[in-house]
């Protein structure tokens, strides 16, 4: 019988049972001690490990002495093996979901398996750690009360544009995900639909040796990246600011998230969804409150 073991510099550690399920464990995005002891623990004591490349996430199993067995799960197969693996776990298997860095399903695989096995009323958990697009916001210097990710652009220019467009208005921090040979044609397209005086940050090789992090106008960092770069990049970029919101619809908004909540919550709903100062929304807030 296999051994679920996992080693810490060379100090043997054995995995306790695991519960029968499907395990979507983080993994390090780059430096390997970001691994946490729950994911070794899984890793360990599951019966396979679903990953996207076998080779690449064989660096992680042999540095830590995990000897599960590893089976690829990646776009063109992933639909094909969905009913075996829920099978699978059906029958009490304890199966374990990687990406090759990071959290699986953030633009990567793992979502029509993890859709299927809630559908088939079997139990999902999560492993959390390491994530590019956390890591990313902690180090850009702009808000993080309230983001959207927006994974990665369409290649194609007027795709790209067009995406960009929808998202112009946007009052929140906004996420994408590069690769780094389309990295300075897409802050590009960036400067040029959000605005070339937009702040963004793009941070490169996160938690690895060479880790940076550029941060400037949208203008200004568009020509500091070629087709050179190295890992994939996250680029964070700063709500819009001094958008005209129709006060009509805001104030009707207002009303409506009262009906049957706290005024404070209603107002910090508001608050963020316009882009509003919570000051204005708490002030009509209270008069909506009086006048009824």
């Amino acid at each position: 019988m296999r051994e679920r073991r996992y080693f810490i510099a060379g100090t043997a550690f054995e995995a306790p049972e695991l519960a029968p399920g499907l395990h979507v464990v983080a993994t390090p995005i780059g430096n390997l001690r970001d691994i946490t002891l729950r994911a070794l623990e899984t890793l360990a004591a599951a019966d396979v490990i679903y990953c996207e490349d076998t080779r690449t996430s064989s660096r992680l199993t042999e540095h830590f002495g995990i000897a599960t067995p590893r089976k690829a799960l990646h776009e063109h197969n992933e639909r094909a093996l969905l009913d075996t693996i829920t099978e699978d776990i059906a029958r009490g298997g304890r199966v374990a979901l990687i990406s090759d860095a990071g959290t699986p399903l953030l633009s990567d695989p793992g979502f029509p398996l993890v859709r299927a096995v809630r559908e088939a009323g079997l139990p999902v958990f999560a492993a959390p750690g390491a994530s590019a697009l956390l890591a990313a916001l902690a180090v850009a210097g702009l808000p993080t009360d309230a983001f959207t990710f927006a994974g990665f652009l369409p290649p194609k220019a007027e795709a790209r544009k067009t995406a960009l467009a929808a998202l112009r208005e946007r009052g929140e921090t906004l996420v994408f995900y590069e690769s780094p040979r389309r990295l300075g044609e897409a802050l590009a397209a960036m400067a040029e639909t959000l605005g070339p005086d937009r702040l963004a940050a793009v941070a490169l090789e996160l938690t690895k040796k060479f880790e940076r992090v550029h941060r400037g106008t949208l203008g200004d960092l568009a020509p500091l990246f070629g087709e050179a770069e190295k890992g994939e990049a996250v680029v964070v970029v700063a709500g819009a600011t001094d958008i005209a919101v129709d006060p009509d619809e805001w104030r009707a908004a207002l009303a409506e998230a009262m009906a049957g909540r706290p005024l404070r919550a209603a107002v910090d709903d508001i608050t963020a969804r316009y882009s509003l100062k919570r000051k204005d929304v708490y002030d009509a807030a209270l008069a909506l409150k009086a006048a009824q």
